[in-house]
């Protein structure tokens, strides 16, 4: 049970290879990255429930007595392995007032902890009155897995508050980890707040923010990847907004209309994934600049294929160009349809000067 605050972080993510294919079963590498979104929870004896999202201006509070309200609605045969339900959604959202004005990002971060704390309150014992703060260093809608390290945040602070899993601070120690089996819990509760932010999630965002490091994700299955170089990546934000939702959706019509045309580039990405794998483990058996430019034609074969599937978008093909006048390499990652692209760094080269940097920078300002 949560005694005094606790602090926690996950980290967001980029995915190297297999954007959109991993929805259909083909493998992707996804990296943690250095940007995290924050959650501190601290007891409360106000009898309120109180969540505050500074990043979007947000501040939102029950009444803990009127939350119990709803826990009818999601106890009965209730665990993490079952999908939201569009009766649990909808008395959420009736519960919530989203037809009021809220944002979109608003109304899916609202909804998402609001399933999370009754969900998670119904299954192992009532969360106690709590004030919870979140904020990220991750832009929202860009493809770098902003909404999953938000949920993997409220599964493990709301596990924690209920008792579900356990405190693992210690005075002597500032920064720890949940044991494996814990983490495994955090991660299926955090895919459940992905559910009902994106619809259906293929499950990696919330693992990278659940595990970090480099994970291969193939069906449900994943690979934490021990033996990989480390790579410097250039993350250019086109700050072109889009639905992840619907980006899946497109995809998938397209399959269904054309299934012996996408079919075969649904496979060609599954082997790009694998083939990147298998370099990234020879680079580090062997580390050689050899490499780079395999790594960067597979960014180059990636980012054609993923134009053709349809998740493409006019500022990714800007950075794209603008990049390759500088010598480098780039691809979207996540969703695309706009959000960020992700450029590789060799690490001998220092390939832009300052003036170009701003250059660089300039270019992406109309976006």
């Amino acid at each position: 049970m949560l005694a005094k605050p606790l602090t926690l972080s996950a980290p967001g993510k980029a995915i190297l290879h297999g954007e959109h294919a991993v929805v259909h079963g083909k493998a992707a590498l996804a990296v943690a990255l250095n940007l995290r979104t924050f959650l501190q929870i601290r007891p409360s004896n106000n009898g309120k429930v109180v969540i505050c999202l500074p990043n979007i201006g947000t501040s939102l509070n029950w009444e803990a007595a009127r939350l119990r309200t709803l826990l009818t609605a999601f106890s009965d045969g209730l665990d993490e392995s079952k999908c939201p339900s569009p009766e649990q959604m909808e008395s959420l959202k009736e519960f919530a007032g989203i037809t009021t004005g809220l944002s979109a990002t608003e109304s899916l971060g609202t909804l998402a902890f609001l399933y999370l704390y009754l969900s998670i309150s119904a299954k192992y014992g009532q969360v106690p009155s709590v004030e919870i703060v979140v904020w990220s260093e991750l832009p929202t809608g860009a493809g770098l897995g902003s909404s999953a390290a938000y949920s993997v945040c409220l599964a493990a602070a709301l596990l924690t508050a209920c008792g579900a899993i356990g405190c693992p601070l210690e005075e002597e120690k500032p920064v720890v980890r949940w044991p494996e089996e814990e983490l495994d819990l955090i991660n299926r509760w955090a895919f459940r707040g992905e559910q009902v932010i994106h619809g259906k999630p293929s499950g990696v965002d919330n693992s990278v923010a659940t595990w970090g490091g480099v994970l291969r994700f193939q069906s449900g299955k994943i690979t934490s990847l021990k033996r990989v170089p480390t790579l410097r990546i250039l993350l250019t934000n086109t700050k072109v907004s889009r639905s992840t939702k619907i980006l899946v959706a497109r995809v998938k019509d397209k399959i269904l209309k054309f299934p012996a045309i996408m079919n075969p580039v649904l496979a060609s990405i599954d082997a790009i994934s694998h083939e990147c794998e298998s370099v990234l483990e020879a680079m580090a058996v062997s580390p050689s600049q050899d490499y780079y430019p395999v790594l960067e034609e597979l960014f180059d074969i990636n980012q054609h294929h993923l134009n053709v599937i349809g998740v493409g978008h006019s500022s990714l093909d800007s950075v794209c160009r603008v990049t390759a006048t500088h010598g480098l390499h780039s691809k979207l990652t996540g969703a695309g349809g706009g959000g960020c692209a992700i450029t590789l760094l060799r690490p001998e080269l220092f390939y832009i000067s300052p003036a170009e940097l701003v250059e660089l920078v300039e270019s992406f300002s109309l976006y």
